[in-house]
């Protein structure tokens, strides 16, 4: 029951001894997740102690993969250096990197989510929550104390909107949230976890989750129409949004009709997605399609 990461994830994090590092790192394996390395080239050979469990501290992402057979990095690296450890990581073969870091330049977005992709690297973020497979394994900062395991798949730009759904939904539970960020560009894409979800045996229910700006839920639900068969709820953050006003994530750009939360809920009810008006309202029309199926 999970997309992308599973209990028997290896995770590393990258910026551990950083004050979020350490404090994430010690909600993870609260959590239960498997954290088998932090990296950071200044302090390699340290062991850190979580709690009674420590945790080594290798020199690059290659040295961790070598010890400890890492296929997951956590990257909470400061935004001028979150290009180069993708790019490390992606290098070492990590077949995921959860890039949690705000506030990293478009360009250089664009160019660790490209070069990570043509190295085999599933990058998701960066400016995100991370994604958890409840009772499995937690890699960012969502809470994992909120929800439980369950047949929802969740997908989402916005990562409190995420914590409310689970939490809103938590006597159901969910096999895997993840959150893909809300910047311009980003690694992993709704259509990406709509795949996912549709080929996970355990995942009866998707929830998507977007907002205004761009045009990444209308591409979804033209994939949700051609391609996905189990049912969608979605949840379109902005419709009270004023009209000409920046709002919210630096992806929200609105031009025209193009991008409104009218456009993408009028783009998802023809691919015969149910839409919520609000957080509740969402979760309510999830309840309600679970029983009817």
């Amino acid at each position: 029951m999970a997309i992308h990461l599973t209990k028997e994830s290896k995770v590393l994090v990258q910026g551990m001894t950083g004050g979020q590092g350490m404090r994430h790192t010690r909600r993870m394996l609260a959590a239960g997740t498997n954290v088998v390395g932090g990296v950071n080239p200044r302090k390699a050979g340290q062991n850190v102690d979580f709690g009674g469990r420590g945790v080594p501290v290798f020199g690059s992402v290659a040295d961790g993969i070598r010890s400890t057979g890492a296929d997951v990095t956590v990257v909470f690296v400061p935004p001028p250096f979150a290009k180069d450890a993708v790019v490390e990581a992606a290098d070492a073969g990590i077949p995921l990197a959860v890039v949690i870091t705000e506030g990293i330049p478009v360009h250089d977005t664009v160019a660790l989510t490209s070069y990570a992709a043509r190295r085999g690297t599933r990058v998701i973020g960066p400016n995100c929550p991370g994604l958890i497979t409840p009772g499995q394994s937690n890699a960012g900062i969502i809470p994992a104390d909120i929800t439980k395991p369950g047949p929802i798949g969740l997908v989402s730009k916005s990562g409190t909107l995420t914590y409310q759904l689970m939490y809103e939904l938590r006597d159901i539970g969910f096999s895997t949230c993840v959150g893909i960020g809300g910047d311009p560009v980003v690694g992993t894409s709704h259509i990406d976890c709509l795949a996912a979800f549709q080929d996970d045996p355990d995942t009866e229910l998707i929830v998507l989750i977007g907002e205004i700006g761009g045009d990444a839920e209308e591409r979804a639900a033209a994939h949700i129409r051609d391609h996905v068969t189990k049912p969608v709820v979605g949840y379109i953050a902005g419709f009270t949004a004023p009209e000409g006003r920046t709002m919210g994530h630096a992806g929200a750009i609105v031009s025209g009709t193009a991008g409104t939360a009218r456009a993408k809920q009028e783009a998802l009810e023809a691919a015969e997605v149910r839409v919520g008006r609000t957080p509740s309202e969402t979760a309510a029309l999830v309840l309600r399609t679970l029983r009817a199926d």
